[in-house]
């Protein structure tokens, strides 16, 4: 590098070689490369063995080449512009730069600095190149390894709540228990007394089996179970909520819904149920099942009462010999 008599005053001349050869090697460890450039004709007077390499030159043969010589127009062009820019900052400047080099997509941060004339009048354009690959590449495996543990936190997540709702539901049907049955009612309860509006709820119970279903001992009860658990889910919208309410019972409860309406859509699931054929080992098994039906607040206006109601029609309807939906009585009292 030419002589410069405006270094720093105060770095005696026997240690400014030695200062060189370091800020070398410092830039070498961080992986940055060094160039220099006669400012008046734009040549290049000091470039690092990296740098010599990148262009895909020996060692020292960048000398004396200007950027419109080693690099394609549009390159050259662009890294023109940022010195011409540093030069008119009068201060060092970063500026980062994208293109293809040996038919590889390449990106860098330079920081240049054009010093100021010596006692000649000459003066040099220094800049420090970093290449960006490894960081950006360090930047896209972190991402990767964020967006993998955020995506297994939503699977853990998921499987949390599916295991949280398998123990709410019960095994052989599908449908959820007592409990979530009874939490659901309770809202509904109190919703309908403040705006006043009114919804139903069923007990259903399965008819005594048939022979062939009894011969199967548990495992028939549980393929029946099943049949009922799949016609309640599909038959009922996501506002409603059906259950297994005992060893005896199902339960549903009808949101927003009315005497009348809720024993047409009970009574199509009754119809359902006796068409339903379970098909095991080759013999075909049938089911028939008796239903209750009362309402809030026309057949009770207590959630104890329209529990009571409710059981009252299902035993109705067991009287009348099962595969029947019975109705709770409506009340014409005072009140």
């Amino acid at each position: 590098m030419p002589d410069q008599p405006t270094q720093d005053p105060s770095v005696p001349p026997a240690l400014q070689p030695v200062l060189g050869s370091l800020l070398l090697q410092v830039l070498r460890r961080h992986g940055e490369w060094l160039a220099v450039k006669d400012l008046s004709s734009g040549r290049y007077v000091l470039a690092s063995e990296a740098l010599s390499e990148f262009l895909q030159r020996a060692p020292g043969s960048v000398l004396a080449y200007t950027d419109a010589e080693l690099f394609e127009p549009p390159v050259a062009t662009v890294l023109r512009a940022a010195e011409q820019t540093a030069i008119a900052q009068g201060e060092p400047l970063s500026s980062e730069h994208r293109f293809e080099q040996g038919g590889r997509r390449r990106e860098f941060s330079v920081l240049r600095w054009a010093t100021p004339a010596d006692a000649e009048g000459a003066r040099w354009l220094c800049s420090v190149w970093r290449d960006l690959g490894p960081e950006r590449q360090r930047e896209a495996q972190l991402r990767l390894a964020l967006e993998q543990i955020e995506q297994q936190q939503q699977a853990n997540e998921l499987l949390r709540r599916e295991l949280a709702d398998q123990a709410l539901r019960d095994p052989a049907s599908g449908l959820y228990r007592r409990a979530h049955f009874e939490d659901q009612l309770r809202r509904e309860v109190d919703l309908s007394t403040r705006e006043h509006r009114e919804f139903a709820i069923v007990f259903i119970e399965i008819d005594p089996l048939a022979a062939k279903v009894l011969a199967l001992g548990s495992q028939g009860e549980q393929l029946v179970h099943e049949a009922v658990g799949r016609l309640l889910r599909g038959g009922t919208r996501a506002m409603d909520a059906s259950c297994r309410y005992d060893d005896q019972r199902f339960a549903v409860l009808l949101s927003g819904v009315g005497l009348a309406t809720a024993h047409a859509r009970m009574e199509g699931l009754r119809r359902s149920c006796a068409t339903q054929i379970v098909v095991h080992e080759g013999r075909e098994l049938g089911f028939t099942v008796a239903m209750g039906v009362a309402s809030f607040p026309h057949t009770a206006q207590t959630q104890d009462e329209l529990i009571a109601a409710c059981d009252s029609a299902l035993a109705e309807a067991r009287r009348r010999g099962g595969n029947h939906v019975t109705l709770a009585a409506i009340r014409f009292d005072a009140a």
